[in-house]
């Protein structure tokens, strides 16, 4: 289901929803089965896995990887530019992994650059500044490591 309010150019399984305000340029790969939430923008150099949930007011920008079976909470800010400066752009962006399983609490900002571990979690407006391993429970500012999950 691709909401009527939304902006979606690109291939979009019969399985994944997509709701309004949405926009998806036509280069972004979504999987099956996911639930884009209203309110999200998600950039040509985007993929998304297949079971992902990304909740209201979340941008993917260039260069995230969203494996499968993610959960993405809301307003979820993702950077892929060490130094943005307006109207000069790098010659490429920083690549962002999401591992399979992971869940990114409401109100994170994950650095650029930054790959999150299978399975790991992030709490609730968190700071990520560096990798996290896979089966930690990290959150802080910066985000730090809490316990084996």
């Amino acid at each position: 289901m691709i909401h009527k309010l939304s902006d979606c150019q690109a291939v979009i399984p019969d399985s994944t929803n997509i709701w309004q305000f949405c926009v998806v340029l036509p280069n972004a790969q979504i999987g099956n089965n996911c639930n884009i939430c209203a309110n999200c923008f998600i950039e040509n150099d985007v993929v998304v896995g297949d079971n992902v949930t990304i909740k209201c007011g979340v941008s993917l920008w260039d260069g995230v990887r969203i494996e499968d079976n993610v959960f993405v909470g809301a307003n979820v800010c993702f950077v892929n530019d060490k130094y943005p400066r307006s109207k000069e752009y790098p010659q490429s962006f920083l690549k962002t992994t999401i591992k399979k399983g992971a869940s990114i609490g409401t109100g994170v900002v994950i650095l650029g650059g930054i790959t999150i571990g299978e399975n790991a979690m992030i709490g609730a407006g968190s700071v990520v500044t560096k990798d996290v391993p896979a089966g930690e429970l990290w959150y802080g500012n910066p985000a730090r490591f809490v316990k084996k999950i």
